[in-house]
């Protein structure tokens, strides 16, 4: 993806939706030097986080963890400034030649009827999850993760478990 493309779609992005600015710098960084990308999986990943910027009172964060994974997560900032954590959208570097995505939500905030995840004990922040994998841009897949995104973003709104896990890891 060249790097006007990049800046079109961070521009979606905008920075006051990450917690802090240091992590939308990261991020864009990430971003400009991810240049390998057969598979289009960073247009995947931005098209997925940028379906969060459509939403009310999200909050981004970026944690890198080189030659592992680059997490994106997604919160919902309550009226107390806690946050509640949405989704974490990964991007595992274990081969930097033919990175993928981990997109991972608590196990009580999501339905899989297409079976497309996997339950992952504690795997979410110590809780259960599930996780969808995703090694190509795939519409019927993006599109899918795009309904789950909706679907946690809405439970989480009216549920009150897993605040303050945006703390942790």
């Amino acid at each position: 993806m060249k790097a006007s493309k990049i800046r079109g779609a961070m521009s979606v992005m905008h920075e006051d939706l990450f917690s802090k600015y240091e992590d939308f710098a990261n991020l864009s960084h990430f971003l400009e030097k991810w240049t390998r990308d057969e598979l289009n999986i960073k247009g995947a990943f931005l098209r997925l986080t940028n379906r969060f910027s459509e939403k009310n009172r999200v909050v981004l964060s970026f944690v890198p963890r080189p030659s592992i994974s680059y997490s994106l997560r997604a919160g919902i900032k309550g009226e107390d400034e806690t946050v509640k954590l949405v989704s974490l959208v990964d991007i595992v570097d274990d081969d930097p030649d033919s990175k993928w995505l981990s997109v991972c939500f608590y196990d009580d905030c999501v339905t899989d009827p297409a079976e497309e995840g996997n339950m992952v004990p504690k795997g979410v922040l110590g809780i259960d999850g599930y996780c969808f994998d995703l090694f190509e841009n795939n519409e019927g897949i993006i599109s899918y993760l795009e309904q789950r995104i909706d679907e946690a973003y809405e439970n989480s709104l009216t549920s009150r478990s897993h605040a303050g896990a945006w703390e942790q890891g």
